[in-house]
């Protein structure tokens, strides 16, 4: 195959995988991916601000909110290794803003 073949090949492939599959689902999967991602700016603007490491609540927020619409993109999808990846995440996502809760309200009880 010649470079022209190659190319063609390449561009037909990218054209089905970003163009041809255009439809809500992969329009909720990149929005879903967005929002997974964004926690890391977070992460890391707070990070920056405060000098040293820093996991701000939003964090959890945006992990349970990506991850979420993420596994129902894979539900959707029907892909067993990405939903058993979100499912599992979304359980650690849940205990996490569990704890920051009992935290909070545990902070509030003593300042009465």
């Amino acid at each position: 195959m010649g470079s022209e073949g190659f190319f063609a090949g390449v561009w037909d492939w990218l054209h089905h995988v970003f163009v041809a599959q255009w439809d809500l689902w992969l329009i909720l999967g990149f929005g879903a991916q967005f929002m997974f991602s964004m926690r890391f700016l977070v992460q890391w603007i707070a990070s920056e601000k405060a000098r040293r490491s820093v996991v701000p609540v939003a964090f959890w927020f945006f992990s349970l909110g990506g991850g979420a619409l993420l596994l129902a993109y894979a539900i959707h999808k029907q892909d067993p290794v990405f939903i058993a990846g979100q499912a599992a995440g979304l359980v650690i996502y849940v205990r996490n803003l569990w704890l920051i809760m009992r935290e909070h309200r545990a902070a509030l009880v003593k300042t009465d």
